[in-house]
């Protein structure tokens, strides 16, 4: 399978879309202009995008709290994902989510999700049924190296291999489970976890967009034909602290600026497509000016949008089947 000139330019796109959405949202909290809690996906784009561009409204997929970028690169309508983050009424979960708790089931995502570790048994859940409604669809678990280390994750692992599930495990590997590194705290390698469990597992330069992109292609056809689970091990690079106002001192000096000028995705993709003749400069200037303009107005209306009344805190508490 060969991407389409339209494919790259779709999913250069995507990961400009979700780049712009964290840059200005990075702006918005440090000008205290959000509530609550936000966790940026920034150099992460290469993952989510590579390996969502498969999936369609049949597959799920289960977050983290850095879910932004993930539920972009699934197909969440990102004015409504402003909105939900500036908790307004007409955001994706009505503005009572916010940034750590953004789903959208419409588009089988599960939801961003604060539990480290927390995705994983969902997405065995969202396999299965899968599987026994046949409907040919999969289920994928973003995680960080922290999460890699939960039980819940471990778990799932054999839960997924013990019943065959169409389950991808993408662990996003960005050296800092918080604000510990994963070379201090993660024993031995993600594929030979995998291995433990007799489950395939690739190891991908998640800065690398057409790494990620194959090795989830084959990990999901796998997938869809009756194989099993596949772990994907993607070490990238988050270019924000853990959480917006995180001080990052664990970080050496110039560490994020080395990457940004060396690794970072969304150049890589530009370099190899121009220097490719796939994709010329203008038409790549011209996505990173409607991402611009998209993110702008998404802001513009999201901040112009009613907040819950005061009657919505009594909905979607509980659900009845009669």
């Amino acid at each position: 399978m060969q991407l389409s000139r339209d494919d790259l330019l779709n999913a250069y796109k995507r990961m400009r879309l979700i780049r712009e959405f964290e840059d200005a949202l990075h702006e918005e909290f440090s000008a205290g202009n959000i509530p609550g809690f936000v966790h940026l996906y920034a150099g992460e784009e290469a993952s989510g995008v590579g390996v969502c561009m498969h999936l369609d409204d049949r597959d799920a997929i289960a977050s983290t709290h850095r879910g932004h970028g993930h539920c972009i690169a699934k197909g969440c309508d990102e004015r409504a994902m402003m909105s939900e983050i500036y908790g307004r009424a007409d955001g994706l979960c009505g503005g009572k989510g916010g940034s750590m708790h953004i789903a959208d089931l419409s588009k089988g995502m599960m939801g961003a999700n604060g539990i480290v570790g927390g995705g994983p048994p969902l997405i065995c859940g969202a396999a299965l049924s899968a599987k026994q409604r046949k409907t040919g669809g999969v289920a994928v678990a973003f995680v960080g190296d922290g999460a890699s280390n939960q039980g819940t994750t471990f778990e799932s692992y054999n839960l997924a291999k013990v019943w065959n599930l169409p389950a991808i495990f993408v662990v996003e590997d960005n050296g800092y489970a918080e604000a510990t590194a994963s070379a201090w705290s993660v024993s031995g390698s993600q594929a030979k976890r995998a291995a433990g469990f007799d489950i395939p597992a690739i190891e991908v330069d998640g800065h690398d967009f057409f790494a990620v992109w194959e090795a989830a292609r084959e990990a999901i056809e796998r997938a869809r034909e009756g194989g099993g689970p596949t772990l994907i091990h993607c070490r990238l690079n988050r270019y924000y602290g853990h959480f917006e106002g995180d001080a990052v001192t664990y970080k050496a000096p110039g560490e994020v600026e080395k990457v940004k000028a060396e690794k970072d995705c969304l150049m890589l993709f530009r370099q190899r497509v121009t220097e490719a003749g796939l994709l010329d400069a203008e038409a790549l200037d011209q996505a990173d000016r409607e991402a611009k303009a998209r993110i702008d107005q998404c802001l513009s209306e999201a901040k112009a949008a009613p907040a819950p009344t005061e009657a919505a805190l009594l909905t979607d508490v509980y659900t009845s089947a009669y």
